[in-house]
């Protein structure tokens, strides 16, 4: 069943697959996989060959591997299907990522490194998604992270929710975020009283 049902008899055309998946690895690092894949109803002419009908016309990945601060330490980019041969010649241009911090500004530092004729417009597009997988990923890593922290130091105050703020949701003076708040406090305090005892 459609999410949204046609409101027209319609025929399929052309289908995007966008994946993302977030891993904690062994030394603590994480790893966000992207995965693009386009596809047609029906047999295309791109401008070198005939791609038939249900064969990958993009087919990519992209791994970032990040740390606690969203610090990007590695990028592997791979194209696996492309219309044109040479599409696979610009991955190598995605180590320009390393040592990013993926946050505020993100996305303007990404077009300036791979936007435009700098990248490839499908592998850079699957850096949204993924930005937003990190945060999904690491949310309670990061927060476990502090806790401990504050555990072990007696100065150290653990951050707000960061995302407090980014919806209408989570609006700084909504009862979600307020709930967030309430129960955030608390947590500090229950690790605060263990570094004392």
């Amino acid at each position: 069943m459609n999410e949204i049902p046609p409101t027209h008899a319609r025929r399929q055309l052309h289908t995007r697959q966008v994946s993302c998946t977030g891993y904690l690895r062994d030394d603590g690092l994480i790893d966000i996989e992207g995965r693009l894949l386009d596809t047609k109803a029906n047999d295309h002419q791109s401008v070198e060959r005939m791609i038939p009908a249900g064969e990958p016309c993009h087919l990519m990945h992209l791994r970032l591997t990040v740390d606690l601060d969203f610090v990007i330490r590695e990028v592997k980019a791979v194209t696996e299907a492309a219309p044109l041969s040479g599409c696979n010649q610009i991955t190598p241009a995605y180590q320009a990522l390393v040592g990013l911090r993926i946050g505020p500004g993100f996305t303007r530092q990404v077009n300036l490194r791979v936007g435009g004729v700098r990248g490839c417009t499908h592998l850079t597009e699957l850096l949204g998604p993924m930005a937003t997988t990190l945060f999904q990923t690491a949310s309670g890593l990061r927060r476990q992270a502090e806790l401990e922290r504050a555990a072990r130091e007696p100065g150290f105050d653990p951050a707000q929710p960061f995302f407090i703020g980014t919806c209408h949701t989570f609006h700084p003076e909504g009862e979600a975020a307020q709930a967030l708040d309430q129960r955030w406090q608390e947590e500090n305090l229950i690790a605060k009283r263990s570094h004392d005892q």
